[in-house]
């Protein structure tokens, strides 16, 4: 069952369900144009790793907290002191190598930044990419990504195809917003 099927066939909301549907109906797939929330995107998908994706919709918030409401620059000057209390938060994912991950990525989105205007625009240099070269790109600079964050993460921000089926009604509004991936299907790439 895909992620589609799943939001639009489940009979009873829970408050999981409830997380879920928000998120498919209004975050994944969406292109994001604010570094920030690029940046606590792939924060979550790190996170998520070896972890379901319902924990981390549960946690969304307190991770926004914990990491200074995504804020590249305030993370990027995170000391040891703050790896401390990150590893004493229960409201996010208590894990040494995923908070230093965190640190060190936030500190290379803003190398990157400097370097290309902002991250979004690191992100569009290297579009379109194959899955592999963009594996390869990241792999390169961030800390704990692999086959399944790097794509995860680029299709929940609109640069790869594959969040919304066809037939789903949120498609035609994921398809609104001109992802980038649309750019690559409408010259044929």
């Amino acid at each position: 069952m895909s992620y589609c099927d799943y939001i639009n066939l489940s009979p009873t909301p829970t408050s999981d369900y409830l997380l879920h549907r928000y998120y498919h109906d209004n975050q994944y797939g969406f292109p994001l144009e604010d570094d920030n929330e690029l940046f606590g995107r792939l924060l979550l998908e790190i996170n998520q790793a070896g972890l379901s994706w319902t924990l981390m919709l549960r946690k969304q918030e307190g991770f926004r907290s914990a990491y200074s409401n995504f804020s590249i620059s305030q993370v990027a000057a995170y000391a040891e002191e703050d790896v401390a209390r990150l590893l004493m938060n229960p409201g996010i994912i208590r894990n040494r190598l995923k908070v230093q991950a965190a640190i060190h990525n936030a500190r290379v989105i803003l190398d990157l930044q400097q370097q290309h205007g902002s991250f979004k625009a690191w992100l569009d240099l290297h579009h379109p990419a194959t899955k592999a070269d963009w594996l390869r790109i990241f792999k390169k600079r961030f800390r704990f990504v692999g086959g399944e964050i790097v794509n995860e993460f680029l299709m929940s921000t609109g640069y790869l195809p594959g969040a919304h089926s066809p037939g789903c009604p949120v498609y035609a509004s994921v398809l609104a917003q001109k992802p980038r991936w649309l750019e690559v299907q409408a010259e044929g790439l």
